[in-house]
C-alpha cells in the first residue's frame, strides 16, 4: 500500500503552487488530484519502503541458508567419496 504521507506531500506541493484565486475550489481541487494520484500509484504496483526493506532482509536471510545448505552437500559428497 502507497505511504499516505507521501500522497500528501505531493498535495501539499501541487496546493502551494496554486495561484491565489483558486483557494474558493482548492478543496475541490485538491480531492480530485488526490483521487487521480491514487488511482495512478495504485496502477503502478508501489511497494513501500518498509515492504522493501522486509522483503531484502528475508532476501538476504534465504541466501545465507542456501550458502550453507550448498557447503553442508559439498561436505557431503566429498565424505562420500572418500569412503
Amino acid at each position: 500500500m502507497l505511504d499516505p504521507k507521501k500522497i500528501e506531500e505531493v498535495m501539499n506541493s501541487i496546493s502551494s503552487a496554486l495561484p491565489p484565486g483558486i483557494t474558493a475550489m482548492q478543496e475541490d481541487v485538491e480531492k480530485n488530484i488526490r483521487a487521480a494520484l491514487s488511482a495512478t500509484f495504485t496502477k503502478l504496483d508501489l511497494v513501500t519502503r518498509e515492504e522493501f526493506d522486509v522483503q531484502t532482509q528475508v532476501l538476504h536471510r534465504t541466501r545465507e541458508k542456501l550458502e550453507a545448505l550448498s557447503q553442508r552437500v559439498a561436505e557431503l559428497e566429498q565424505s562420500k567419496t572418500e569412503k
